[in-house]
């Protein structure tokens, strides 16, 4: 059946906008549990970095086979609540229960006990996510193929996964984990957890179920000419192999993969360094995540100003440039002895100040790289006859967990490569342990963000090149 030009063109409406981005809710919660689960694991439960960031192997391994597995079926399935949602309304109980047991281990397990379990439940967690994440994200791609509508759909989306983000952490440092006399600070009360994860896991179901019952109603507009096409591996591989000799789809996934390992590590290097480097109180940390919130609510106009003087691919490019800088500044002037004493009165304001502003862009890079694997999938089609949403938004839920994944994976063996010891106690350490810390926030973290600038520099549409795209397709499937 042909598609009304008009349908896939369309303006969506901000109710449709804010129920497809209310999911972002349980990206948010595991989010917020990722700052603390190599502490929880190491600190409290004493299992050492390097087993802990293997759990993160293992779980990264898993995600890089089921994600874009998952997303090629889904590109294929059919069903009577097409072919996203079925996959979305199952995810929800096994995501919550996941999340739940992750940070509710048996009592009195042994070391490789304690990481059998992380391993176990982190993959179960991730597993869980795919269900959800591909097909949403996969969802966002098809509800319109205007080059500017695209941008404000995952606009609206990654503003609300970072705002509930940053709310979420604000609230783990003050509310769930706040400081007593017994723990100076409170994210090493053990105590903490079990309101982490039974709170958690209600808001994930809460968020899933609101999200994929919300935007039921835009299953008329989706795209329906390939759901009779059934999946089989030699199509699935096919589409692999496509996408992969794609230079503009290779560039999208390699700058956010290496974008979201950045901020994997940082999300926990900087969770240690605030404890013990800088000597901050779980209420003082409240300020890292209040640092972040301006950007998020800026940055939909920002991008719409940027997109008016520049392409998606400079965009992202001087947005990097301009987070790593300001982001690692103040863990480089640390190491330089040019920054001010734990126990100075503008502390806060030298380590939060910078993160403020570079999070004033960080948005800005998000949404972006998700227009542009929207950008990628019309091109997708062009060439190959086939949308595979499913299979190219693979990379982005695989990005999203890589946060997790492949950052705690690089930050617990650079925690053992420092020799961070167990139990540690505040101001205590020695200072080639702080030093090491104070590398991997700064000079490490901003390493890897110029290799994200640097992958952008080889993508390749624009929107002269998509709107090309778009006449070509609308001519084809107007013929068909």
């Amino acid at each position: 059946m042909s598609e009304p030009a008009v349908s896939r063109r369309r303006k969506l409406s901000v109710r449709t906008k804010l129920l497809f981005a209310s999911g972002a809710m349980q990206e948010a919660v595991v989010t917020a549990g990722g700052i603390v689960t190599v502490l929880f694991y190491n600190q409290v439960l004493g299992v050492s970095p390097a087993l802990a960031g293997t759990a993160f192997l293992i779980a990264s391994i898993v995600d890089a086979v089921s994600d874009p597995l998952i997303g090629a079926i889904s590109d294929r399935f059919r069903s009577r609540w097409g072919r996203r949602h079925p996959f979305m309304f199952a995810s929800a109980l096994p995501l919550a229960i996941a999340f739940y047991f992750l940070y509710q281990p048996i009592d009195g397990l042994s070391e490789t006990g304690y990481f059998i379990w992380l391993s176990t439940f982190l993959v179960l967690l991730r597993l869980s996510q795919t269900f959800y994440l591909i097909p949403h994200d996969a969802l966002g791609a098809e509800l319109t193929d205007d080059y500017e509508e695209r941008s404000s759909v995952f606009g609206y989306n990654s503003v609300v996964q970072m705002l509930l983000a940053m709310f979420t952490a604000m609230i783990l440092y003050v509310v769930i984990f706040p400081s007593t006399p017994e723990y100076d600070n409170g994210l090493l009360n053990e105590a903490g957890y079990f309101v982490l994860a039974s709170v958690g896991a209600v808001i994930i179901v809460f968020s899933v179920l609101v999200c994929s019952f919300g935007t039921l109603d835009q299953l008329p507009y989706l795209h329906d000419f390939e759901i009779g096409k059934k999946f089989t591996f030699a199509n699935y591989f096919g589409q692999l192999g496509a996408l992969l000799r794609n230079v503009s789809y290779l560039s999208a996934c390699l700058s956010l993969l290496t974008i979201y390992s950045g901020l994997g590590i940082l999300g926990i290097v900087a969770t240690y360094a605030y404890v013990y480097v800088y000597e901050l109180s779980s209420e003082a940390m409240f300020w890292a995540g209040a640092a972040k919130v301006p950007g998020v609510v800026v940055a939909l106009p920002l991008l719409a100003f940027l997109s008016k003087l520049m392409e998606k691919k400079a965009i992202l490019i001087l947005s990097s440039l301009v987070m790593c800088i300001l982001v690692s500044l103040p863990h480089h002037l640390k190491m330089l002895n040019f920054f001010p004493a734990n126990d100075s009165p503008f502390i806060l304001f030298a380590l939060f100040v910078p993160l403020l502003l570079g999070y004033m862009i960080f948005p800005v890079s998000s949404i972006i790289i998700d227009s542009q694997l929207v950008d990628v999938a019309d091109q997708h089609e062009l060439r190959t006859r086939d949308r595979s949403e499913g299979v190219i938004f693979s990379v982005r839920s695989f990005g999203i967990k890589t946060t997790q994944g492949v950052g705690g994976l690089l930050a617990g063996f650079g925690l053992e490569f420092i020799g961070f010891p167990e139990n540690a106690e505040v101001g205590r350490l020695a200072q080639e342990t702080l030093t090491g810390l104070l590398f991997l926030n700064g000079p490490l973290f901003l390493i890897i963000y110029l290799i994200a600038a640097l992958f952008m520099t080889m993508y390749q549409l624009d929107k002269n090149s998509h709107t090309q795209i778009l006449e070509q397709l609308e001519s084809r499937r107007a013929k068909s």
